[in-house]
């Protein structure tokens, strides 16, 4: 019988990484701990559940209620309430992202869901999305940006002077992201409101290719005409069709997931059994360092990027 190292990894496979970012100087996560996080946003500071810090708070409880702005309170396990503790205190407001090549403004907002309109930890994505632009000989590479949310792959992709599509289901966090691309003094994305699998299929209908694609898919969701999306039923075809809109010579390619069932090895294992000759495959998981000390992890990602140099 032979014996295999199972430390080995295959050719072109980097080892996991665990990835937080680094100088977003308008996002703070203070501490965390007791299904809790105490951010900070701009100037607001805010409390949020968060069913992943399943440890004790790092700060005690009085410092929380000191520093506070608004805390969310849970009527269900879906939606809830902000509770500010000043009346004054906006409910919407704007802050900065930037990096060495781009700036990208977000206007975030109290939704009934908890939200914010930004994931802030997203931002170690956006710098391997304007960084892999930036690597294409391409001087306008394509986008895709699918599940996209209000937009901040989509921001980073067309401050970065990539041809950008934007898909999403909801016609209103559509609204949202075309708010933050006037923000941020862009223009020219294309919104696309629609089922983000039926838009893939179409795609490749059309023949269509895209140097990269993003996709940050939810655990669950629907589409605009109800299609139903579940991410353990759905992300194989999904991946297998993805991986056929990409260019031969230049491309990159996110695919980011945020399911408590879901590890960088299955990842992996989705992209390498749909693009079997991929190349500088990286994989791990993104997390927000705490001030308190704590890592919080909020998702598992794997990504590649090929270039002609």
């Amino acid at each position: 019988m032979k014996i295999t190292n199972n430390n080995s990894s295959p050719s072109g496979i980097r080892g996991i990484q665990l990835l937080s970012p680094q100088g977003f100087k308008d996002y703070e996560l203070l501490d965390c701990g007791d299904f809790e996080k105490l951010e900070r946003f701009g100037e607001i500071i805010l409390i949020r559940p968060e069913p992943q810090a399943v440890w004790a708070k790092g700060l005690p409880e009085s410092e929380w209620t000191k520093l506070h702005h608004i805390r969310f309170k849970g009527r269900s396990a879906t939606s809830g309430e902000w509770i500010k503790k000043n009346s004054k205190t906006p409910d919407r407001w704007h802050i900065t992202y930037q990096n060495k090549d781009i700036s990208i403004k977000f206007r975030l907002a109290l939704t009934s869901f908890k939200h914010l309109g930004i994931f802030p930890e997203q931002a170690v994505n956006w710098d391997y999305i304007t960084k892999s632009i930036n690597s294409f000989q391409n001087p306008e590479p394509r986008i895709l940006n699918l599940f996209a949310y209000t937009g901040g792959a989509s921001l980073a992709a067309r401050a970065a002077k990539a041809d950008t599509t934007h898909v999403d289901s909801i016609k209103q966090v559509v609204t949202w992201a075309n708010e933050n691309q006037d923000l941020s003094g862009l223009e020219n994305i294309r919104w696309v409101v629609e089922d983000a699998l039926k838009f893939v299929k179409r795609e490749l209908k059309r023949g269509k290719k895209y140097n990269g694609i993003i996709l940050d898919p939810p655990a669950y969701g629907h589409g605009p005409n109800g299609e139903k999306w579940k991410l353990e039923d759905n992300i194989q075809e999904m991946m297998r069709d993805v991986v056929q809109l990409l260019d031969e010579e230049e491309h990159f390619l996110i695919l980011n997931t945020y399911s408590m069932g879901f590890s960088s090895v299955i990842v992996e294992n989705l992209i390498r059994s749909s693009f079997p000759k991929v190349q500088n495959l990286e994989t791990g998981e993104l997390y927000l360092q705490a001030t308190s000390g704590f890592k919080l992890p909020l998702g598992v990602f794997g990504k590649f990027c090929k270039t002609k140099s």
